[in-house]
């Protein structure tokens, strides 16, 4: 198992934390990791819910910058890692509950957006900086989440909105302090374990199938935009900037 997250599993509840500091922004090979880890534990006969958690500073800080700074081929590997990882979580055969704290930026965006349920705490902040990171991609995720028009303000900005002018959107479930944010998703978890599996997981594909339009694709045909910007000399200097720690210049 990869090293940027453990899985443990009671009450028919398997709980996924997401803990490589000092971000928890992931590279290529550990999305496709987590990828793995949700559709096995999505294919567990004994998990009935799933929930996902990290531990740190901030829920998700996306993919790793430094990582394609150093090698921007990998774009590919990271593309197809958060698609595998999004799918995971949306198409899983049970529910997935997120409960996120302090920053959900880019990845952290997908997997959240991806979710079933999603519960916060009040320090929590979401933003999809990708404009100022070169890169394309969440948008399918975060409407989701948001409206239309906020989206666009949140993508073209790349500016954080928090927990609680988050919650008047109605994606979160509940918003607490810090302390109660993993009970919290246990206490949810543990309400829809104890239904019949099989009628939850039933529910599960009956609920994706009357969404509108296929998730999966929206996000497959962002991506493509992603290749596309990773073709122009600002897309580098966004990543270069960001690990020299300065301001990009145009």
């Amino acid at each position: 198992m990869s090293h940027a997250f453990t899985t443990r599993l009671e009450a028919h509840i398997a709980e996924l934390v997401i803990d490589k500091p000092p971000v928890n922004a992931l590279d290529s090979a550990e999305w496709q990791a987590l990828a793995d880890e949700l559709d096995r534990l999505g294919g567990d006969p004994e998990v009935r819910v799933i929930i996902v958690r990290a531990e740190g500073r901030g829920f998700c800080a996306g993919v790793d910058i430094k990582e394609l700074d150093r090698h921007p081929e990998r774009i590919v590997a990271v593309n197809a890692g958060n698609y595998a990882t999004f799918r995971a979580i949306h198409r899983s055969p049970v529910p997935v509950i997120v409960a996120v704290h302090g920053y959900v930026l880019g990845g952290g965006i997908g997997i959240t957006g991806a979710a079933d349920i999603v519960v916060a705490s009040e320090c929590a902040s979401f933003a999809l900086p990708e404009v100022d990171r070169g890169a394309m991609g969440g948008g399918a995720h975060l409407q989701r989440l948001f409206p239309v028009q906020k989206v666009r303000y949140l993508f073209f900005t790349g500016e954080a909105i928090g927990a609680r002018e988050a919650e008047r959107y109605g994606f979160i479930e509940r918003v607490v302090d810090k302390p109660d944010l993993a009970a919290t998703a246990f206490e949810i978890a543990v309400k829809i374990a104890a239904k019949s599996p099989s009628m939850i997981r039933i529910a599960k594909e009956a609920l994706n199938g009357i969404e509108d339009g296929n998730l999966e694709d929206k996000y497959r045909w962002e991506q493509g935009f992603t290749l596309q910007a990773y073709t122009s000399p600002d897309s580098a200097e966004t990543r270069r900037a960001f690990v020299e720690k300065r301001g990009a210049t145009f």
